[in-house]
């Protein structure tokens, strides 16, 4: 989402990252990342519950069906930084607004899965 953020705020929406670290490791990952949004912090799961965002088993983590993903991961050029307390949490990307209304929901299935940024932005008003 860093790389189309631009692309995404000129169409009205904003991104909001929300990881499984403290806001010390937060704020670490923003800078070492050069991320331009805002990032949060869930580091009792609430947001992540309350949202039905799923968790890996650690076969299905670190097992090799996820080498695949890892290596793709990592000729992309992205890193893992300091883990959080909840290392088997996976991630998910939502689009929503206006109001409550969820226009998208993608589920990771393993660490390594990742929303299409295209299919985020087809959820998204063309740029005025």
């Amino acid at each position: 989402m860093r790389r189309s953020y631009p692309e995404i705020t000129a169409r009205g929406a904003e991104v909001v990252a929300i990881g499984t670290g403290d806001a010390r490791y937060a704020r670490s990952f923003a800078t070492d990342e050069d991320i331009p949004f805002r990032v949060l912090v869930d580091d009792d799961g609430a947001a992540a519950s309350a949202a039905s965002v799923r968790r890996a088993g650690w076969l299905a983590l670190m097992g090799p069906a996820s080498w695949p993903g890892t290596r793709r991961a990592w000729k992309e050029g992205f890193r893992i930084h300091k883990a959080g307390k909840r290392v088997t949490q996976l991630g998910a990307t939502f689009v929503i607004g206006p109001g409550s209304t969820v226009r998208y929901e993608h589920q990771a299935s393993d660490s390594s899965d990742h929303a299409a940024v295209q299919a985020v932005l087809a959820t998204l008003p063309q740029p005025a």
